[in-house]
């Protein structure tokens, strides 16, 4: 490669590295963006193909895809390939690792639910004893939140309790359909707040870095981007001892390069950014880097009828409409079955109930669709995940990649704080709708895997003190001034709400805070 230092190198594209790359260059700052795979360009690569031409007649092809539930043959050069970059785990504690390597990363496939950490979450050991606050609260991020709320366009009401902080909003008028007007009145017992959801609307269809965030770094000209750069291993300045650049294969030549920076940025995701930091052997004076993983606990819930909405009966003013039942446990009170707590996705819609819902097949089962079409209600879970030492990852020195990367090993489990809250969670769901008039078709309390819900956090957290987190307030290395990690695994705890806007926030106030401490030649 060239001679040429840059000022700031950004490992990843997604929506940690287009905020960090966005508000950098936006301030004067000559960047470097790596990201592992190549821009997508669906007019260019796309094909149109019938299930029968493909040699998986459009199923999973074997092997390749095993965690990734998202996937099919019609997608599956979206994700990384499990064969080409595994992982390791013990058969008996599985993991689903979801990654997308396009330009852009994950933000081009999210479920754009967006919502604010409370300070239940950035101060939760000082609410309930466990773990250690984050040395940040709501009132520190809340300027931030606003900002990335008025790029991403967030829709939603004003109608959050404290769990749920309200935000900088598009408004939301839609007025409840009456399935969910009755779901609301059957929650009143449990002093569950019933609040609109709140969704990033983006434009032109796409809420992620390459429309909202990257088109802005362009545009000042201070942006250098590189596809297919498949990072090896930070490199480090043998004078100062401080990382200067990586070293990089890329991806198609195989080739190994070496790019030159003041500033290195991590954001590759959680666990690529941790493992990256693994094999380099940086920033680990704690310990702590791998460590205290979290995800949500996701699969829980349960489907409904709304016997009214039946043969043919279901009506806009009947059906329709969604909202999101935010924390109600461990709030005012104590609940004795489990710490912190959950929200609840509820739905209403006019659609097919899946045939999976009904104990029957052949002709029953045909007349079972067809009576239930378009009465469909539903209640899903998004719970809280304790972060614990003994969930961590660490760098398997037996399997590489295959640009011959040593690859991560993960070691996480759930524990009966999350199973007992699945099972709350599904009777809470069952108790409502059965006082809503809804019949009940099917209920699931057991979580799925960890990693499920591809909310991953946590590995390498912030803290004030040294000897227990990795990162400072800032996202900034502990060890090294010039090393920061802006994306989910500066977590401190995961909370129940999709971490999107936080990881978002922290970023743009982590790349506030080194762009005036490079102004001031601190860095």
């Amino acid at each position: 490669m060239t001679e040429t230092t840059y000022d700031v190198l950004i490992i990843g594209s997604g929506h940690a590295g287009g905020m960090a790359a966005k508000i950098l260059t936006e301030k004067g700052i000559h960047c470097l963006m790596l990201n592992a795979g190549p821009v997508a360009d669906v007019a260019r690569d796309a094909q149109r193909k019938p299930a029968y031409e493909l040699p998986y007649r459009g199923f999973k092809p074997p092997g390749r895809l095993e965690h990734v539930f998202q996937a099919s043959e019609f997608n599956a050069n979206v994700w990384v390939d499990e064969e080409e970059v595994p992982y390791t785990f013990d058969p008996s504690t599985p993991y689903n690792w979801v990654r997308v390597r396009l330009f852009g990363g994950r933000s081009l496939f999210w479920s754009r639910q967006s919502f604010r950490l409370s300070d239940y979450e950035f101060k939760g050991k000082s609410h309930d004893g466990f773990g250690e606050d984050w040395p940040i609260s709501l009132s520190d991020l809340a300027p931030y939140y606003s900002r990335v709320e008025e790029i991403f366009q967030v829709e939603g009401a004003q109608d959050g309790p404290p769990q749920m902080p309200n935000g900088n909003f598009v408004p939301v008028n839609e007025v409840w359909s009456e399935s969910m007007r009755r779901f609301i009145t059957a929650s009143q017992p449990y002093n569950m707040a019933v609040c609109k959801q709140r969704r990033a609307l983006g434009r032109d269809g796409l809420a992620s870095s390459v429309n909202l965030l990257l088109p802005d770094a362009e545009r000042t000209g201070k942006l250098t981007s590189i596809a297919n750069a498949v990072v090896r291993q930070i490199t480090v300045d043998k004078n100062t001892g401080q990382p200067d650049g990586c070293l990089f294969v890329d991806r198609l030549s195989r080739r190994e390069m070496h790019v030159k920076a003041r500033v290195v940025v991590l954001a590759a995701g959680t666990l690529e950014s941790t493992r990256l930091l693994l094999n380099s052997n940086l920033g680990n004076s704690s310990g702590m880097i791998g460590h205290y993983l979290m995800d949500q606990i996701y699969g829980p819930g349960v489907t409904c009828s709304v016997p009214e909405a039946r043969n043919g009966n279901a009506t806009e003013q009947l059906m329709g409409g969604g909202a999101i039942v935010p924390r109600f446990r461990n709030i005012t009170t104590k609940y004795d079955k489990f710490l912190r707590g959950y929200a609840l996705n509820v739905t209403s819609r006019m659609g097919a109930i899946e045939p999976r819902n009904f104990a029957a097949y052949g002709a029953e089962l045909q007349q079972k669709l067809h009576e239930y079409n378009g009465s469909a209600f539903h209640v899903t879970v998004m719970g809280e995940v304790l972060g614990r030492y003994e969930n961590h990852v660490r760098i398997d020195k037996e399997k590489v990649d295959a640009w011959n990367i040593p690859v991560l090993n993960i070691q996480t489990r759930y524990t009966d704080n999350e199973f007992n809250m699945a099972k709350d969670a599904v009777e809470v769901g069952c108790a409502v709708a059965d006082a809503a008039g809804f019949e009940g078709l099917s209920k699931n309390d057991v979580p799925n895997p960890p990693g499920y819900s591809i909310h991953e956090v946590g590995t390498c957290r912030m803290g004030d003190d040294p000897k227990k987190s990795v990162l400072n307030k800032w996202c900034q290395s502990h060890d090294h001034k010039n090393l920061f990690v802006v994306d989910g695994a500066s977590f401190v705890s995961a909370g129940w709400q999709n971490p999107t806007m936080t990881i978002l926030a922290l970023s743009m106030r982590a790349s506030e805070y080194l762009a005036g401490e490079m102004s001031k030649q601190n860095v």
